[in-house]
C-alpha cells in the first residue's frame, strides 16, 4: 500500500516511514499539514495517511477535516503522543488514533494491515 506519512518532525516522520516500509509499504513523506494537502491533490494510488496530531499550520484533526470537505475519503490515521481516546471521540470518522509511543513499532504495522483486510 501507498501510504502518506505527515509529521512535523522529520525524525518521527521517517520513523514511522520506516516502520511501515519494513511492513511492506510504500511511504511519502510531508513535513505538514499543508504540504500533506498539496500531495494528496496530485497524488494516485494512495491507499492511507498517517498523521502526527500536533503540528503547526495545520493539526493532524485539522488535515483530516480538510480532506473530508474536499471530498478525499481516504482512510485516515491520527498519532498523538496524548490519549487517543479523547481525539476518536471527537472525530469518530478517522479510521484510527495511536498512541505515539515505544509500542508503534508493532501497533502501527498491525493497525495498516487490518484496514487493508477492510478495504
Amino acid at each position: 500500500m501507498r501510504i502518506l506519512v505527515v509529521d512535523d518532525d522529520p525524525l518521527a516522520g521517517e520513523m514511522a516511514a520506516a516502520i511501515l516500509e519494513e511492513a511492506g509499504h510504500e511511504c511519502l513523506l510531508a513535513e505538514n499539514g499543508v504540504d500533506a494537502l498539496e500531495m494528496l491533490t496530485g497524488a494516485d494510488g494512495l491507499g492511507l495517511v498517517v498523521s502526527d496530531m500536533n503540528m503547526p499550520l495545520l493539526s493532524g484533526l485539522d488535515l483530516f477535516q480538510e480532506l473530508r470537505e474536499r471530498g478525499i475519503g481516504i482512510p485516515f490515521v491520527l498519532l498523538s503522543g496524548d490519549d487517543p481516546e479523547p481525539l476518536l471521540a471527537r472525530e469518530p470518522g478517522l479510521a484510527a488514533c495511536l498512541l505515539k509511543d515505544d509500542s508503534l513499532e508493532e501497533t502501527l504495522p498491525a493497525l495498516v494491515d487490518q484496514l487493508q483486510g477492510l478495504s
